[in-house]
Formats: structure tokens, sequence, C-alpha cells
């Protein structure tokens, strides 16, 4: 892969199980692929979503990887407008990763 958008809600103020456990899972098989790639996160919360997206950002430090733009935090229902930014997020990431920027 080019770069990683990385999603998950917020599930006591940290990342899914999902998501970590797919951290755990990959981190050995995945390091010489993975290091040092481009990074995006979004976060669906019921409450202020930086638990998830710190705990995020510490994996990603051991990873290695390059986070290229600020975390999407959706606090509550998630509207368009949410996923739109979303969207948008994606849209930097990929752009960034053709271009050659990341």
């Amino acid at each position: 892969s080019d770069g990683l958008a990385i999603g998950t809600p917020e599930n006591f103020g940290y990342m899914s199980g999902a998501v970590k456990d797919f951290f755990d899972r990959t981190y050995l098989l995945a390091q010489d692929k993975v290091f040092r790639k481009p990074y995006v996160v979004f976060v669906s919360a019921g409450n202020d979503g930086t638990g998830a997206v710190n705990s995020i950002e510490r994996i990603a430090l051991g990873y290695k990887f390059k986070k290229v733009y600020e975390p999407v935090i959706c606090r509550g229902a998630v509207t368009e407008d949410a996923l739109e930014e979303c969207r948008e997020l994606g849209k930097v990431l990929a752009g960034g990763c053709e271009a050659g920027i990341y």
C-alpha cells in the first residue's frame, strides 16, 4: 500500500478492539512493508474521540508511520458533513501518495 487510512469507533476512550487486534497481528509480518508509510485517522466518537486518536498515534510511532493530516473526529451522530470530511481526508492521502508528496 502507498498509505493507510485508519478508521475506528471510539470504545471506552480507546480504538476498537478490531483495530487494536489488526495492529497486534500484523506488526511483525508487516514491518518491512508498511514502516514509514503515510497515514490518516478518522474516528466516530460519542465523547471527544481524543483517546482513540492518541492510542492509534502511539502505535503509529512504533510502525514509524508518517502522519500527513490532522485526524477527523466525528462526535455524536455521523452526519453527511462528517462523512464528506472523511472522504476529503482520504482524497488528501491518496492525492499526496499519487503525487509523491508523502
